[in-house]
């Protein structure tokens, strides 16, 4: 009887198990860490406020161009607005904003927080388009030069008369994100020459039916709308909009 052969011998030349050479016989296998898609900025609380008259039988808003060095959408056309800061929850305002508002801006229903984005889009109106939104009243003493000049000219906002026309949360794959909120206010309730730091350029009115050929955000025109609506005497409900399922969406807030 022949002896069984070993595993390695075979019909033909032996089979001699050698070193393995790392650059010729190691398979192609990619060893590197899988890539994945990198963990989404949270967005920074912001308000606007977007102030709107009527002049010769057309409703108007104002807007300005973001400097070319914004870092955040720069040459867009934007409403006067920014982020919420820490000195806006500790001002005095002469009235809180209505009851039904906080519910709908993704607050936890706190009308603290709610009236603090409120003032944000009041002192961002002052600061970047020199218009002030207050009477006879007192702010408070707060360690914030915008604020400190309200209370040297004694007015404070009633955040009373703001409308609220929506919010929207910038997408997830841009690395700076906003959860900015959007309130109205006619321009005849507010006061001063219209200027500001410089931060927006070209301050200018803008019909709600001029806006062709304007650069804006998608936001805008859907903020802009809102208010034409209501304007009109017609039923519009403050608009989210959000992007998700690989679309943008916009519901009622």
């Amino acid at each position: 009887m022949r002896a069984a052969r070993s595993w390695h011998q075979r019909d033909g030349p032996r089979y001699h198990p050698g070193p393995i050479d790392p650059k010729v016989n190691a398979p192609a296998v990619d060893d590197r860490p899988p890539t994945s898609p990198p963990k989404p900025v949270t967005p920074r609380d912001a308000a606007s406020l977007v102030i709107h008259r009527e002049f010769r039988g057309h409703h108007e808003v104002l807007m300005g161009r973001r400097g070319s060095r914004a870092r955040f959408k720069p040459g867009v056309y934007v409403f006067p607005g920014g982020g919420l800061e820490r000195a806006d929850y500790r001002v005095q305002p002469l009235g809180d904003l209505h009851h039904e508002i906080p519910s709908q801006m993704a607050v936890g229903h706190s009308l603290r927080k709610a009236n603090a984005l409120a003032l944000a889009a009041v002192r961002e109106a002052f600061e970047e388009a020199g218009l002030l939104f207050g009477d006879a009243g007192d702010v408070g003493s707060v360690a914030h030069n915008t604020w400190q000049e309200f209370r040297r000219r004694q007015v404070a906002p009633n955040l009373g008369e703001l409308q609220f026309l929506g919010r929207a949360i910038t997408p997830s794959y841009q690395p700076i994100r906003f959860h900015a909120r959007f309130f109205s206010i006619p321009f005849e309730r507010l006061n001063g020459e219209l200027g500001g730091d410089g931060e927006l350029e070209d301050l200018r009115w803008i019909g709600l039916d001029e806006i062709h050929g304007l650069e804006m955000m998608i936001v805008q025109e859907m903020i802009m709308a809102t208010l034409k609506r209501r304007l009109a005497g017609l039923d519009a409900p403050a608009q989210r909009l959000f992007f998700g399922w690989g679309k943008r969406n916009v519901v009622d807030a």
